[in-house]
């Protein structure tokens, strides 16, 4: 069996910046323990699986190297420009997954890709978990949750960057993930509205280089720090990834670049 492959990288318009995804489009699901093993073979941050129905719409999965995940924005943006490259004159997808529903993606004119995304607001927690204040060097201001992570905010733009981490200790938080991020005030970073890194040592790996899913949850937090629905962020990652995002009511858009890496074929004995 041969499967085609896309890498696409994602939230950048600069090859071997953003957060690379594989994409593999197949007429019916592969099993479940041969996507994973798929998954763990390209050891990219997500392999997004894609089947189309009948109706158009277009069901995916998404599997990091370690497991199957709920909901993964870099995965969808690069699954969305791997389709409109193959139908050039389609400027709307409908993806579907059991997690988060329907998810409405666009082509805008600029060329950047648009997600329309549940809004998952964080709540703060006053109890904080001793896992996470053992696992990071720099105190937390404050920390929200949500149903995917732990969210630390700090003061400075210096701790978000020099943090370290103590990944056994962030596992005990299983199955949610930390995310680190702070109101971006300085002229390096002049253009953007807030920062944030992701560690995933429980689900992925060490640490993610763009997450477009915790932004459902970052754009709405600094919306309403900030007084403003729409937001530019930065992810300050090696690779690191730009993320336009506008908060609405119960929804979040999140807008991104992504470019071509690897177009080629899986080779599979059956």
């Amino acid at each position: 069996m041969q499967l085609e492959i896309n890498v696409v990288d994602a939230f950048t318009d600069t090859v071997f910046k953003g957060n690379s995804a594989a994409v593999i489009i197949t007429d019916s699901w592969l099993d479940a323990t041969l996507m994973q093993s798929i998954a763990f073979e390209n050891n990219l941050s997500e392999t997004a699986f894609i089947v189309a129905d009948d109706k158009g719409i277009y069901h995916i999965r998404w599997f990091s190297p370690l497991t199957e995940i709920d909901f993964c924005g870099h995965a969808t943006l690069a699954s969305a420009f791997v389709l409109f490259k193959k139908n050039p004159t389609v400027n709307c997808i409908r993806f579907s997954a059991k997690a988060v529903g329907i998810l409405t993606i666009v082509q805008t004119d600029t060329g950047k890709i648009q997600m329309d995304f549940p809004n998952r607001m964080p709540e703060k927690v006053d109890d904080i978990p001793d896992s996470l204040l053992a696992g990071l060097s720099i105190a937390p201001v404050e920390v929200y949750r949500n149903a995917q992570a732990y969210f630390v905010v700090y003061d400075s733009e210096s701790d978000v960057l020099t943090v370290e981490r103590d990944n056994e200790q962030l596992k005990n938080l299983a199955p949610l993930d930390v995310v680190v991020t702070c109101q971006a005030k300085s002229v390096d970073y002049k253009n953007y509205d807030f920062l944030s890194r992701y560690f995933w040592p429980a689900n992925g790996g060490d640490e993610d280089p763009v997450t477009g899913s915790i932004h459902t949850g970052l754009a709405p937090l600094w919306a309403e720090k900030l007084g403003k629905n729409n937001l530019r962020a930065y992810q300050a990652s090696k690779r690191g990834g730009v993320l336009d995002c506008v908060v609405k009511s119960d929804r979040v858009l999140i807008s991104g670049n992504a470019v071509q890496y690897l177009t080629g074929f899986i080779t599979i004995e059956e």
